[in-house]
């Protein structure tokens, strides 16, 4: 069991930084892949490494302010970032990350004494619980959201595009004053922007995993193109990310540490996704996508006893313990590479038979074939 410096801060040995960088390695391919942020495999892996829920946020956040960077100004030079909706969504956003880094840092104080703040030590046990059911409640609406859409069928009228049901009801609703915005090509309430805006800070900051709503929010909500979301959703978190992290480490709970082995992996991963998505079929996209993300809320369901136990909660053998994180964190390892390797398992052979249909040819040029 790790050993944690100053009750916060875990100790790094070869293992741990080994599986450091596989986490960020892992959680680069399926953000790549998924085409959104991977903190559904980063934060949960990390408070299954021993790190505290409220230092794997905190340090989630400062690792991925460079992926959000690089992201926000690819999708700024192709022209789908609606840099008016997201300062419209910064606005509240920013409000909303600091509520939740005010939340985790209270419920972190909370308890009583213990050696260690991480995971096996009581003192810790209420912010991990409740990041725990926060990160469970959200991403298993998405995770569903995500597979039904996966199994949808091809011949259905939704088959063509998102469902604009929603955001036609919305933008039928007397809620003035409403806000055009030129990029997204959207007349929306200026009132829903402003709490998706909350909304999305809030989680971004407890759970890390503001994307996962942000981004279908302004979809099927507002009606805005997919592309634009994802581009303007990253322009708005480049910024509310960095607030974030700031917010975490003037409260001491940034581990640079743990940031920097999570970006050796995840800038090789990120790239490697990429490259599957275009590969892959995009309904295999979303089923792998989906399934990891339910995989990774079963991985955090079975953790929560053992913090309902340190907080006396929960009255079990301490046996069962061991068990329980132990299960918890092979899930969530077994779900990352699993879905990590089928994505590499489709890069390698479409490299591989790009190749060969290369040396075919070439070899036909060759001979003079026509």
């Amino acid at each position: 069991m790790s050993h944690l410096i100053g009750g916060i801060f875990i100790q790094l040995t070869w293992g741990n930084a080994l599986a450091l960088v596989l986490l960020g390695l892992v959680g680069g391919i399926l953000s790549g892949f998924t085409g959104s942020g991977a903190a559904f495999i980063m934060t949960p892996g990390m408070m299954n490494l021993r790190v505290p829920g409220v230092v794997a946020v905190g340090s989630n956040m400062a690792h991925r302010f460079g992926n959000n960077m690089m992201g926000a100004k690819r999708h700024a030079g192709l022209g789908n970032v609606d840099k008016k909706l997201s300062i419209f969504l910064l606005v509240t956003a920013l409000a909303g990350v600091q509520l939740a880094v005010w939340i985790n840092s209270k419920l972190f104080n909370l308890g009583g004494g213990g050696e260690g703040h991480g995971e096996g030590s009581g003192s810790g046990a209420v912010s991990n619980l409740y990041i725990s059911v926060v990160f469970i409640g959200v991403l298993t609406l998405v995770g569903a959201f995500m597979l039904r859409d996966a199994f949808r069928s091809p011949d259905s009228k939704e088959g063509a595009g998102p469902s604009m049901k929603l955001a036609n009801f919305f933008s039928k609703l007397p809620l003035p004053p409403y806000v055009h915005f030129p990029v997204a090509d959207v007349r929306v309430s200026l009132w829903l922007v402003l709490g998706l805006g909350l909304l999305v800070g809030y989680l971004d900051g407890t759970v890390a995993i503001g994307g996962f709503v942000g981004v279908p929010a302004m979809i099927y909500l507002f009606g805005v193109p997919t592309t634009v979301a994802t581009g303007s959703e990253l322009f708005m978190a480049m910024f509310g990310g960095a607030w974030g992290a700031i917010s975490y480490a003037y409260q001491g709970f940034v581990d640079l540490r743990l940031s920097c082995l999570l970006l050796i992996g995840s800038l090789l991963g990120v790239y490697i996704g990429a490259y599957g998505t275009k590969v892959v079929k995009e309904v295999l996209v979303r089923m792998v996508s989906s399934s990891i993300i339910l995989l990774a809320v079963l991985s955090r369901a079975v953790a929560v006893p053992v913090y309902l136990r340190e907080m006396g909660k929960l009255n079990f053998s301490e046996a069962w313990v061991p068990w329980l994180k132990g299960g918890s964190t092979a899930i969530l390892f077994a779900a990352g590479i699993g879905g990590a390797a089928l994505v590499l398992y489709h890069v390698v052979k479409a490299t591989l038979e790009r190749r060969r249909v290369h040396a075919t040819l070439l070899v036909r040029t060759t001979a003079g074939e026509p």
